[in-house]
């Protein structure tokens, strides 16, 4: 059974820093490109960032640049997301996905999600 368990949520003030995991089992995780997806109340899921199979390529949405740092460690099985200078519109639940493509962009597996609060 495959399974993406998010961790490391929780309630910080804008300015502030939180660092996101996922611990995957039940899959190849090399074999699967890896990102992070998040979700507000009442508001569509929006890709956050997305990192390669091997680590070397990134992408981040525009919002987060320069902001939020994604890696993973294929040892590990783990994928972290490190989220600096939070802003109150960075709220929202935050989920680990897997996917076996780039392009058509179709997640596999998605985690239960960890909930990050930003206060202003």
């Amino acid at each position: 059974q495959v399974q993406l368990v998010e961790s490391g949520g929780g309630l910080v003030q804008a300015g502030g820093s939180l660092r996101l995991s996922c611990a995957a089992s039940g899959l190849t995780f090399s074999n699967y490109v890896m990102g992070w997806f998040r979700q507000a109340p009442g508001k569509e899921r929006e890709r956050v960032a997305a990192i390669s199979r091997s680590g070397i390529t990134t992408y981040y949405t525009d919002s987060v640049k320069g902001r939020f740092t994604i890696s993973r460690d294929n040892a590990k099985n783990t994928l972290a997301l490190q989220m600096n200078s939070l802003k109150p519109e960075d709220t929202a639940v935050y989920f680990c996905a897997a996917s076996t493509t780039i392009w058509p962009p179709s997640v596999n597996y998605w985690g239960k999600g960890t909930l990050v609060t930003v206060s202003s």
